[in-house]
């Protein structure tokens, strides 16, 4: 299902190396509000160190933000020292494939990596990304995003009776 992730978990942090290789993922594209920073720009603690970490191993990572605000998407690009694009208009395909091309990866080797299901997992999946959601990071969020939660939520719930479903 379009609207569905291929993966779900709490935080940016438990996307693993181990897990990416199981997945033969070499990129990731991130999104910025409330996936790696809250409503006042603050990283959750072990952002930072758990890209460094991930590119030791190799993995490539862009930012896709729809975000209009340029300096805060630059400063948030600048701080873990990846290559960004702010505006992106997801879930269109534009900006997923402007990251894919920058990584110099095949569509096969990206995962994307967000807290909405509306912008991010939709876009990731149109594009036939490996799409991973999280949880936000924090419950203050613009004012589009407040309204969508609650969609949001039914989808994830039923997604998880899926997965539960799935596993017995």
């Amino acid at each position: 299902m379009l609207v569905y992730p291929d993966f779900y978990c709490d935080s940016v942090r438990d996307i693993t190396i181990e897990f990416l290789k199981e997945h033969n993922i070499k990129g990731i594209i991130l999104d910025v509000d409330n996936t790696l920073i809250d409503y006042y720009k603050k990283f959750e603690d072990g952002t930072v160190e758990w890209v460094e970490t991930l590119k030791k191993a190799g993995i490539k990572f862009c930012i896709v933000s729809n975000s209009n605000k340029l300096e805060k998407v630059k400063y948030v690009a600048e701080t873990l020292k990846i290559p960004f694009f702010y505006f992106a208009k997801k879930p269109l395909k534009t900006g997923f494939l402007k990251a894919k091309n920058e990584m110099q990866l095949e569509v096969e080797n990206v995962a994307a990596v967000g807290d909405q299901l509306m912008t991010d997992i939709i876009g990731a999946n149109r594009c036939k990304m490996f799409s991973i959601l999280v949880k936000p990071i924090a419950e203050q969020d613009i004012f589009i995003t407040k309204i969508k939660r609650p969609i949001e939520k039914r989808i994830i719930d039923s997604y998880l009776k899926k997965i539960k479903k799935e596993k017995v």
